[in-house]
């Protein structure tokens, strides 16, 4: 390297070893002499290829995890499928008004929310709220704080969400929302 460079052998040693950086002449000449661009020197290494895991679930109503709050009734899809990424519920919502909540919900990654039956509200922590009646969808950031609610017109609506989070774990926050709603 060090005859390919022209860079002596102890000052790329002190390199490799993190004692000392080079200069931004030094990249330059780095990379002239072993002919490459200089972004390459700062190129992440690839990431190896994913393994196939094969997995699959096929969800129904029938067959999902249900979960009873004052103000929605989830039902939780593929739950026997550990380690998801995504989480996906199809949700019922009976919720009137915001007053119903004792905080807007927040959670770990994003959220998407396509409106199967009815119309709803969402109230976030930044945004104006907003309608969105049947076949409509909205995508939001789950740290953020949110609430649906069904709008005038309709006892109730019913979503399909689907949260998603790089946390593996995301089902057990989830879960644990429930627990402070059945509380409220």
């Amino acid at each position: 390297m060090s005859d390919e460079s022209g860079i002596p052998v102890s000052t790329l040693s002190k390199v490799e070893h993190d004692r000392l950086t080079l200069t931004y002449d030094k990249l330059l000449q780095l990379s002239d002499r072993l002919g490459i661009p200089i972004t390459e020197l700062f190129a992440q290494p690839e990431s190896p290829e994913q393994p196939v895991t094969a997995r699959r679930s096929i969800g129904t109503l029938n067959d999902s995890v249900r979960v009873e709050t004052p103000n929605y009734d989830y039902y939780y899809l593929c739950t026997e499928l550990r380690d998801k990424r995504i989480v996906p519920v199809v949700t019922r919502i009976r919720a009137k008004s915001t007053k119903e909540f004792e905080k807007l919900v927040s959670h770990p990654g994003e959220e998407y929310i396509y409106v199967l039956e009815g119309a709803i509200e969402v109230h976030t922590d930044f945004f104006d709220p907003v309608i969105l009646s049947q076949g409509e969808s909205i995508y939001i950031d789950s740290n953020m704080g949110h609430a649906y609610i069904a709008t005038a017109g309709f006892d109730e609506a019913v979503v399909l969400g689907v949260m998603s989070s790089e946390d593996r774990n995301l089902i057990d926050s989830l879960m644990s929302l429930h627990d402070d709603e059945r509380n409220s």
